[in-house]
């Protein structure tokens, strides 16, 4: 089997996982298990910001939320230390199940490795790597995920969210965010965020 090939079960693999999300997301009139849309949109960032990628980039940004639903956010207290708890628990939980995947469509435990360093964050802001999957995670948010988010908060907590959010992202992932198709009262957020 040829590594493109490879790669490719390996994301049959994750979206068949995936798919077992119980929670739906309409996008373009069409229903989707949740995470599954995610990953896919994950993949599509990822070929347009950095279409030169590496394999084991483009396996970790397909597998990101792997499995997400498992472990709900109601199962940590419902607060600021509850959510950073929650969110570490996540980290490794699809490092895990990425592991698994990846070992059963025999790649090298180099390549699993580091799938499960990207998926974990490791070295943010340190690792060019790691740095790329999570400007993909912040490029994502803000093109799909932020307008809903926005909805249903008010204005200072988008703001502050987004604030964080730049923090994350190196300078090249911020430029990306002005070239994204958002509506006026998302610019105006980030707008105020970057201010």
């Amino acid at each position: 089997m040829t590594r493109a090939k490879q790669v490719e079960q390996a994301f049959s693999h994750f979206d068949v996982y995936n798919y077992r999300d119980p929670h739906a997301e309409v996008w373009n009139g069409k229903s989707f298990p949740k995470e599954l849309l995610y990953s896919i949109r994950m993949s599509e960032r990822l070929s347009k910001f950095a279409p030169d990628s590496p394999d084991h980039i483009k396996l970790a940004v397909r597998c990101q939320h792997i499995g997400r639903w498992e472990i709900p956010r109601s199962t940590y207290p419902m607060d600021r230390k509850g959510y950073l708890q929650w969110r570490n628990a996540l980290k490794f939980h699809h490092a895990k199940i990425a592991g698994e995947i990846l070992s059963a469509c025999a790649f090298d435990a180099d390549t699993i490795e580091k799938v499960k360093f990207l998926i974990l964050k490791k070295e943010l802001n340190r690792n060019a790597e790691t740095q790329l999957v999570e400007d993909v995670v912040c490029l994502v948010f803000v093109e799909h995920y932020l307008e809903d988010f926005a909805s249903k908060h008010d204005d200072a907590k988008v703001v502050d969210i987004l604030r964080k959010t730049m923090l994350k992202m190196s300078g090249r992932a911020k430029e990306e965010v002005s070239k994204l198709d958002l509506n006026p009262k998302v610019l105006q957020l980030i707008s105020m965020a970057a201010a």
